[in-house]
């Protein structure tokens, strides 16, 4: 599949180029671009301003999971590391629909065991690229659970609770999340004002850049404490200019009448900021569903109209898109659409959208151009997949400038 690797926004701007983005190997041969692309003029965004200096302030939350990074086994064929994977989806489908009537068993191999969780991920994109932080979800109560130490260390952290589990299993094709949630039933307005204050609260808030609220699907008590932010906490604390980024994490499993509800419930913080809603393919599809839109094509003309009728539905500030290979935005002003700089072997995809939603994220606080957030969010993703970490602000400049080289 060829990319146009010039950024555009809706009314054509730009100077497209057609070239093959794919990649065979996980490195930083990322595509050969046209001299005036959207990497150069995320890179003069970068040098124009003074992002050495990035120390904004964000309250992030609330969820918390201690994530399994697996690997179904195909075939063993010795101790240890020495098996066949299953490759795709597919075939682990295959397997689970074969066992039905009889019984089976599958050997999950464990990769890693790491800090998980929608809010935990972003918050630590967000810390490594030099942001102040506060975190307020399930990280392990009365002890911290230690995946989430080295996050403690760095930022001032609240836990309300234990946290969650998820077993990932990873394939080329995408992931399984086997979660189990139960702890998160445990995340109220009034628990969080019982472990931290109503003061501490509504201070961190005052004070707060961005406002980061995440894995709502996740979460059954969400949406009231949405409500008790929107209708008791940001009313009263002083205006300022704060982003409030919101992400729903697969709704899929929620009733259509509870997403509706919180879209609406959302769109009410758009009196104390400047909203952004950011969503994957299959979430952006399932809330234009709900908003009583239609399905629009997947190319690239099909995104931007995903994103404009969901921002124009809800009136909110930005809708941001993120596909596999693309991401798209829209605002009051226009839609921009930028390529993904792709790679057919990650080293870790689990994490990928939390790390595109920091990018975003970071570039709007930065207050570069919609087109540089969207490229900021891609290669902060593209980053974290190929290396397993968060980028600092200096390696998204280095990867921005081998993107824009190499070809």
């Amino acid at each position: 599949m060829a990319w146009l690797t010039e950024a555009r926004n809706e009314n054509g701007r730009g100077n497209p180029r057609e070239c093959d983005c794919r990649n065979s190997q996980a490195d930083f041969s990322l595509g050969t671009v046209s001299p005036m692309s959207f990497q150069t003029r995320t890179l003069d965004e970068f040098r124009s301003r003074n992002v050495s200096a990035f120390d904004k302030f964000a309250v992030v939350g609330f969820d918390g999971f201690v994530d399994r990074i697996v690997h179904p086994v195909a075939t063993r064929h010795g101790p240890g590391a020495a098996f066949t994977p299953m490759a795709t989806i597919e075939e682990f489908g295959r397997r689970i629909l074969a066992a039905a009537g009889k019984s089976t068993n599958i050997e999950l191999y464990p990769r890693m065991e790491k800090l998980g969780g929608n809010g935990p991920i972003m918050a630590s994109a967000l810390l490594a690229a030099g942001m102040r932080l506060k975190y307020i979800g399930a990280l392990g109560r009365p002890v911290l659970q230690p995946v989430f130490q080295e996050m403690a260390r760095r930022a001032e952290v609240v836990s309300l609770c234990e946290p969650a589990l998820t077993t990932a299993l990873e394939f080329s094709d995408g992931k399984v999340m086997l979660g189990q949630t139960g702890n998160l039933d445990e995340i109220t307005y009034g628990n969080i004002i019982a472990v931290m204050g109503e003061g501490a609260l509504f201070d961190c808030l005052s004070r707060a850049d961005l406002v980061a609220m995440v894995n709502w699907t996740m979460i059954p008590n969400l949406t009231a404490v949405f409500e008790e932010l929107a209708g008791r906490v940001f009313p009263v604390l002083p205006p300022r200019d704060r982003i409030f980024f919101f992400d729903l994490a697969d709704p899929e499993k929620r009733s259509g009448g509870d997403l509706s509800l919180v879209l609406h419930t959302i769109a009410r913080f758009q009196s104390f900021g400047r909203v952004t809603l950011g969503l994957n393919l299959k979430e952006a599809q399932q809330v234009l569903a709900v908003l009583g839109g239609g399905q629009e094509p997947e190319d690239e003309q099909g995104l931007r109209s995903l994103a404009r009728q969901i921002r124009q539905k809800l009136a909110v500030s930005t809708v941001v898109i993120h596909p596999t290979k693309s991401a798209v935005c829209a605002t009051r002003d226009d839609t921009w659409w930028v390529p993904g700089p792709y790679t057919s072997q990650p080293l870790i995809t689990t994490g990928a959208g939390d790390h595109f939603n920091a990018g975003f994220a970071i570039g709007q606080l930065l207050g570069f151009a919609p087109e540089s957030c969207l490229t900021l969010g891609v290669t902060t993703s593209g980053h974290y997949v190929r290396t397993g970490s968060s980028p600092s602000l200096s390696d998204l400049e280095s990867f921005l400038m081998q993107w824009q080289e190499n070809g």
